[in-house]
């Protein structure tokens, strides 16, 4: 069986037991603080779990995208140096909510496996849940009793609380898990060892194959364990690994899933792929990174330097540092691949397929400026191996900051060394690291209580699309959020107008009013686990009372004017630029908006121009909001509905039109267009390659922001004392301050020249060495010019100075080619008498330089360079 085959049986299977197939959701999980990723096939159904949501079907099977790189659920460093770990595989599951339970289960999962599948039954292993006592449970004899139908008693394995007990996180939804276990050896090694014994013991052919959990508690924050009120199923198969089973291979990697993009990544590297081998690990590596890279940027999300764009920015140079160390690949390699991928995974996720282009660019562009940095972070390394070169060390910081600052490998660092006969500070390097990941911890971390229900089961209302306010309020629940920057409350409401912050619009503020007309101030509504929750400072001093809950109405109507502009500008830029043009990402404040969108040019300043005429013709037209809600989502397709990639849509959507602007969005708008007052342009920008960025203004910001425009235009006037033409005024000073500069050029050379004439002459003799020493007010490029003038053509000489520029004292220190030779290096030496300046520098051990605060201490510093350097030889 093909892969493509292994998947449509495990889903018409499940159909064939009532159950509803669902897409995957996205693989970049937006709306929900606690994930960046999709790691395990439950998180789009944690809703459900919690209870917050209803589900649609009561069964429901998928497949589902999943990617593991952080936190506890991180594989990546397992990733190639084993037959199967991955960083993004596909999850298939079959879920129960409150339906069927551990029976049905466990008889379906062996059915599957052994009539359909045809997997030798002898081979199979279950484990069940073996009790525990703290928490005061005991052993699943339940699903213990179930599996001896169908396997016997020396094949059904007790497993502790590590294995056998699932729990989504600290608290909520958990309960016992059975595991089945595969073993893949051959007879004779069957024979010698049971499987029973090598069942989670870490052999890499005695497997978990497939595991089912009955999720029957919620944990609380003290650790105590409440029966919910539904029991249910969550089953999880890792894809990956059925098909490495089905196919008869030893290693996932041998499978069809990644033998194609290997045997492409081995043709166009010119390396064959050797399993055992360094190239072998290196093309596991990169084939599996990049089906990662390119589901995250399908799912919309780019490669950057924060939150989950630096995750995949991280596993993207990952794969091209693979590429680059360990098959000489030093131009793009991973861009040209992504066709490859396409090809072979695009029928079961198309938007592969839509997206494919956008990926090819951002990928290639990322894998660009990445070999420049390892370029770059190569000449660095150059400079630490000459600056050790007695010890032979580089030191852990060091290694630290090309790490951190130049996104250098570790262990490319540790390479580049060991090639050069030198070691790695790895102790300093991972006390650096440390610390890092310390003040990360320390900057997010946050204590949560358990919520204390008010009104049990009770379940909140969004009414905001009609109301700005809502009388008769109750709290359901609220909790205590303890973080370092103080305390506040989180709330839920059964009814409120509060906008949650989701769909890069931003939460709704406002005012909870008592009985008693105390006001709490609703500082902001965020969206967590399908919940719109008010994070307040304070509690009401009577939470069980009835509430008015109002919010901020003048700010609610300028993010509302926003959020339509962007329907507006999207329609706008595909009319004038094109219909490829697609939504990449929006932020969406009372104050301004950016819109993301794919174009692979600059817009220029016409067509901008012209987008900003064809925004404000709609506004001018007045056309009124057209809007429909929980319609089913074909029904929104047909109306030309667009639905942005990376977005999860449930059966039943809200469909928002202003004319021939049509979109799937849950944001708050406008009545009508007329409302938004005026749209202006601020900027145009590059986020990505094929991506981006317009930030824009509506409304009275629109108009403060031309005002502002008017009056810097009406003080550069009065500067140039009323000219005629101002832009002529503007080109005159231009060309003059050219003319100037040259001038000063010729000035600063012929003062350059003075200087060092003055200075040869001044030349001390202290231990056979020729010492140039001078402190003044000298601009620091005159100095630096004196310096390697006095370089040039001479030897045995120290140079070291002390200047003022800008009221702030700088040293300069030069060593000829001679003296460095003999071990001075001046990027070292200028450390120390920097401090007495109260500052800082560094430099190449010919020359280096050093700012402070402390001009009174220049003679001083000058007088310790000297001393230092003479002292040396």
């Amino acid at each position: 069986m093909t892969s493509s085959e292994i998947r449509k049986i495990f889903l018409d299977f499940f159909r064939s037991k009532n159950h509803t197939i669902v897409p995957s959701a996205p693989m970049v999980v937006k709306n929900d603080p606690t994930l960046m990723f999709t790691n395990a096939g439950m998180n789009q159904f944690k809703n459900i779990f919690l209870g917050n949501t209803e589900p649609v079907s009561r069964r429901v099977a998928d497949t589902q995208k999943c990617l593991r790189v952080s936190g506890k659920h991180n594989d990546l460093e397992e990733v190639g140096r084993d037959t199967y770990h991955h960083t993004m595989f596909e999850m298939l599951g079959n879920w129960s909510f409150g339906d069927y339970f551990k029976k049905e289960a466990i008889l379906w999962a062996w059915e599957l496996l052994t009539e359909v599948y045809k997997i030798d039954k002898e081979r199979l292993y279950a484990t069940v849940f073996s009790g525990y006592e703290p928490d005061g449970l005991g052993p699943d004899e339940e699903a213990a009793e179930i599996w001896k139908q169908v396997l016997p008693d020396d094949r059904i394995i007790p497993g502790d609380r590590k294995d056998n007990f699932w729990e989504m996180g600290d608290t909520g939804p958990c309960g016992p898990c059975s595991e089945i276990h595969i073993d893949l050896r051959n007879d004779e090694e069957r024979a010698a060892v049971p499987g029973r014994e090598l069942v989670n013991k870490g052999d890499s052919r005695v497997i978990e194959l497939w595991n089912l959990v009955f999720t029957q508690f919620d944990r609380k924050s003290d650790g105590r364990l409440e029966p919910l009120p539904h029991k249910n199923v969550d089953t999880g198969m890792g894809f990956e690994r059925l098909c490495m089973v089905l196919e008869g291979r030893k290693s996932n990697y041998d499978t069809d899933i990644f033998r194609t993009i290997i045997n492409k990544i081995a043709e166009l590297s010119g390396k064959e792929y050797d399993p055992e081998g360094r190239t072998g690990i290196a093309m596991r590596v990169i084939s599996d990174h990049l089906r990662a890279i390119c589901f995250s940027i399908a799912d919309g999300q780019l490669p950057s330097n924060v939150k989950a764009g630096y995750v995949i920015r991280r596993i993207l140079r990952r794969a091209v540092r693979y590429a680059y160390t360990f098959l000489n690949v030093e131009e793009p390699l991973l861009y040209r691949l992504v066709p490859t991928l396409t090809d072979l995974m695009g029928e079961q996720f198309p938007e592969l397929k839509a997206q494919r282009t956008l990926i090819e660019k951002v990928i290639k562009e990322e894998e660009e400026a990445f070999l420049k940095t390892l370029d770059k972070g190569i000449k660095l390394m150059d400079n630490l191996t000459e600056a050790n070169k007695e010890s032979k060390l580089i030191p852990g910081y060091d290694a630290f900051v090309l790490y951190d600052t130049f996104g250098f490998p570790i262990d490319l660092t540790e390479l580049i060394a060991k090639e050069k006969g030198y070691e790695v500070d790895l102790d300093g390097f991972r006390k650096e690291l440390g610390k890092q990941k310390e003040r990360s911890r320390n900057a997010g971390s946050k204590e949560e209580s358990d919520w204390t229900e008010l009104v049990p089961d009770g379940k909140s209302e969004f009414t905001g699309y009609d109301v700005d306010e809502e009388k008769g309020v109750r709290i359901l629940k609220y909790r205590t959020v303890k973080n370092k920057s103080g305390k506040t409350y989180q709330i839920v409401l059964n009814r409120t107008p509060f906008y949650a912050e989701s769909g890069g619009q931003t939460g709704d503020t406002g005012t909870l009013t008592g009985a008693d007309g105390y006001k709490t101030e609703i500082i902001n509504t965020i969206k967590e686990n399908g919940l719109s929750i008010h994070i307040a400072k304070e509690l009401p001093s009577d939470p069980e009372g009835n509430f008015t809950a109002s919010i901020n109405v003048e700010r609610r109507k300028a993010t509302a004017s926003n959020h339509s502009a962007t329907h507006l500008l999207d329609n706008a830029l595909r009319s004038i630029l094109g219909s490829h043009i697609e939504q990449k990402g929006s932020y969406v404040s009372p104050e301004y908006f950016r819109f993301d969108f794919s174009h692979y040019e600059k817009v220029d300043d016409k067509m901008l121009r012209e987008v900003e005429r064809k925004v404000n013709s709609l506004i001018m037209m007045n056309i009124p909001k057209i809007e429909k809600r929980d319609i089913p989502i074909e029904e929104a397709r047909r109306e030309g509905a667009i639905a942005l990639f990376g977005e999860k849509y449930g059966d039943k959507v809200r469909m928002v039109r202003f004319g021939d602007s049509v979109e799937l969005c849950a944001g708050t708008h406008v009545n009508a267009t007329g409302e938004i007052g005026f749209f202006k342009i601020k900027s145009e920008s590059a986020v990505a390659a094929g991506v981006r960025r317009i930030e824009a203004v509506t409304g009275i910001a629109a108009e403060n922001y031309i005002y502002e425009n008017e009056d810097l235009i009406k003080s550069i006037d009065e500067l140039l004392n009323g000219t005629p033409n101002l832009l002529n005024g503007i080109r005159k000073i231009i060309e003059d301050n050219s003319s100037f500069k040259k001038k000063i050029e010729v000035f600063e050379k012929e003062k350059s020249a003075n200087l060092e004439k003055e200075l040869r002459g001044k030349a001390e003799n202290i231990n056979g060495i020729n010492v140039i020493r001078f402190t003044g007010e000298v601009s620091p490029d005159i100095i630096k010019d004196v310096a390697f003038r006095l370089k040039n053509g001479n030897s045995n000489t120290v140079f070291a100075a002390g200047t003022i520029s800008a009221g702030k004292p700088v040293l300069t220190l030069m060593y000829t080619d001679d003296l460095v030779e003999k071990g001075l290096h001046a990027g070292k030496d200028i450390r120390t008498a920097a401090k007495i300046i109260k500052g800082g520098g560094g430099g190449q051990p010919f020359f280096a330089s050093a700012g402070g605060k402390d001009a009174g201490k220049l003679k001083e510093a000058v007088g310790l360079l000297v001393e230092n350097a003479t002292k040396q030889l």
